[in-house]
């Protein structure tokens, strides 16, 4: 396949945290956790087979996305047609350096996806657990000029919010924000420009020229000292880093999102369900977390099964 100007990749992480085999590696690496912590906690890292329908949803409503790269730690999931030519794994010590390896922080695993062999300038990215629900076109994604459209959730008082939080009421952020929190303040930093709007957690779009610009020469300092981060950590970078430098570099277009566009679905929360079903919006994410329980988790694949019910190609 060639690569040209007009090429959209998607790329997904992926992990089988229901593997003995991966579960040895990582509590060989960390000894054993505390499950119920947001942080390590299942849902995580649990398998619900959310990969297989989030495919189902790009054939349906995205057949023009040129290849999709499922990036894993020595995994190949069960189901995945591996003939597929329009479907590659990519192994984390493909892109990784050795340094970073083994690593169980998808935050520090997320700074490498450029490197991924014969990836597209223009790529999608996300997570296992993000589905598209309506047909979408490039349009959807990227500027006439070939700029990501950066859709965000609006957060106009986040930053004092957050100071007010940590420094008066002494309450510390969670992980998540903290990395957001300082992607904001580092591009602040370089640029001299403040986003508050925060990650709408669904599929976004970036340029793999400016994302590697990023890594590699704007904050190449701030990225090698994370680099060995292989568990989630409080001084990690979310990805919306680059969607914040993008912005700032005026090589992106802001949107802030409604729920008619992108929703999170708390998996333990049946409303949500509700509220999906009526709104019909044009992404949506079902959030697995330290809240949910092994039947919300089956009450999520038994939607998925329904709302997506088509074997893709993708598939055995």
């Amino acid at each position: 396949m060639g690569n040209n100007i007009n090429d959209i990749d998607l790329i997904y992480l992926w992990v089988d945290g229901n593997d003995p085999v991966w579960q040895a590696k990582r509590n060989a690496f960390i000894g054993k956790t505390n499950e119920d912590s947001p942080v390590n906690c299942k849902g995580r890292t649990a398998n619900n087979d959310e990969l297989k329908y989030s495919l189902r949803s790009v054939e349906m409503y995205a057949p023009w996305i040129r290849r999709i790269f499922i990036v894993t730690d020595n995994q190949v999931p069960a189901w995945l047609n591996t003939g597929c030519q329009k479907v590659k794994i990519v192994d984390l010590t493909e892109i990784m350096p050795t340094e970073s390896l083994p690593c169980f922080n998808s935050s520090l695993i997320e700074h490498f996806l450029y490197r991924i062999p014969g990836l597209a300038e223009r790529f999608l990215y996300a997570n296992d657990d993000m589905f598209i629900n309506k047909i979408v076109t490039a349009d959807d994604f990227f500027t006439s000029e070939g700029f990501p459209i950066v859709r965000l959730t609006r957060k106009p008082l986040r930053k004092i919010r957050w100071f007010w939080r940590e420094n008066i009421s002494k309450k510390p952020l969670k992980n998540y924000s903290k990395t957001i929190a300082r992607a904001s303040r580092l591009v602040d930093e370089k640029y001299g420009v403040y986003f508050t709007g925060m990650p709408h957690h669904n599929i976004d779009a970036y340029l793999k020229s400016d994302y590697q610009k990023i890594v590699e020469i704007v904050m190449h300092n701030e990225f090698s000292a994370i680099s060995r981060n292989r568990m989630r950590s409080d001084n990690d970078l979310q990805r919306i880093v680059f969607l914040y430098a993008a912005l700032a570099e005026k090589r992106g277009l802001l949107r802030y999102v409604t729920k008619n566009e992108s929703m999170l679905v708390a998996i333990h929360k049946k409303k949500h369900y509700e509220k999906l079903d009526r709104l019909r919006p044009m992404f949506f994410c079902m959030n697995d977390s330290e809240y949910a329980t092994d039947s919300d988790r089956t009450a999520s694949k038994t939607y998925l099964e329904k709302r997506f019910p088509k074997k893709s190609a993708f598939e055995k």
